[in-house]
């Protein structure tokens, strides 16, 4: 991603001076590991575009008045590792600034780093994961990488051994299926369950933490909605399940942060970044609403 000066919905918000910007969205346009279809690396650029052609009223609030910055692009040329601890600083810096960090991918290993940040900053606190994803992600590894994006949650189970709650996934190996199945940590309501029953009631386990985390892959949502991203898959999520999963996770949660992640733009075909932009500023809705439900301040 090349060095740019757009903003997100820059055209709204971009009078609100960063320094009192409640919002710090982070591109991180990694692409190193894509194992199906490529081009993730252009989804950072193609958001923030596609941002300014948003509408600022969305259910109902205004979320960008509490302020978006966007910092510089990471360099993700140098080595794997190094990409997700610079990831993981940007997030800390972020929370120790008083912002709510959104990284922008880029292939889902960034999650890796943006947790690491995570757990940096609230270090004596337990920080659950939602998981939106067509896949587990829970591979030891995948072609031979351990940091592929296919293994990221396995990374983080085995770093900082949070609770995770999966929706959505509807492709998963018998590796994945058998390590899920035997670590209790890791709570699910995968995507055929979804749809026959509906959002599960409670929709978290009564002591999942009160801090969320949220990583949002794109290929959670169908692929009738979602084709541009490198394994596009049928049988996901539609909008509106979106919305009533953010509206459930804010009633009694505090979402500190969040990414969007594995966006492959294809040229000419609009509707899917503008989509993957709605999620981003959703995302800034839950921030906002969960804040106002919880006194938080």
């Amino acid at each position: 991603m090349r060095e740019s000066s757009l903003g997100f919905c820059n055209c709204e918000f971009g009078h609100i001076p960063n320094e009192e910007s409640l919002f710090r969205v982070i591109p991180a346009p990694l692409e190193k590991s894509v194992s199906y279809g490529g081009g993730t690396k252009a989804g950072p650029e193609a958001i923030l575009a596609a941002s300014e052609e948003l509408e600022p009223v969305y259910l109902g609030t205004v979320p960008g008045e509490a302020g978006i910055e966007v910092a510089p692009p990471v360099n993700c040329d140098l080595e794997c590792q190094s990409v997700l601890d610079q990831i993981g600083l940007e997030v800390f810096r972020s929370l120790d600034t008083k912002k709510v960090p959104v990284v922008l991918g880029g292939e889902h290993t960034v999650t890796y780093g943006a947790y690491s940040g995570i757990k940096r900053f609230f270090s004596n606190d337990d920080i659950g994961i939602i998981q939106i994803d067509a896949h587990a992600d829970l591979r030891d590894q995948y072609q031979g990488n351990p940091l592929s994006h296919a293994c990221v949650m396995r990374r983080i189970s085995e770093q900082w051994n949070p609770r995770i709650h999966q929706i959505g996934v509807r492709g998963i190996s018998k590796e994945e299926f058998d390590f899920r199945n035997s670590h209790p940590h890791i709570t699910f309501q995968d995507a055929p369950e979804l749809w026959k029953q509906g959002l599960s009631k409670p929709f978290l386990p009564d002591d999942f933490p009160s801090k969320v985390y949220l990583t949002f892959d794109v290929d959670g949502l169908d692929a009738s909605l979602m084709p541009s991203t490198g394994t596009p898959s049928p049988g996901g999520l539609f909008w509106h399940q979106v919305e009533t999963i953010l509206e459930e996770l804010v009633r009694d949660r505090e979402l500190i942060g969040f990414d969007l992640v594995e966006l492959a733009p294809c040229p000419q075909f609009n509707s899917p970044d503008f989509t993957a932009a709605v999620a981003v500023y959703a995302g800034m809705w839950a921030v906002c609403e969960g804040r106002e439900n919880n006194a938080i301040r």
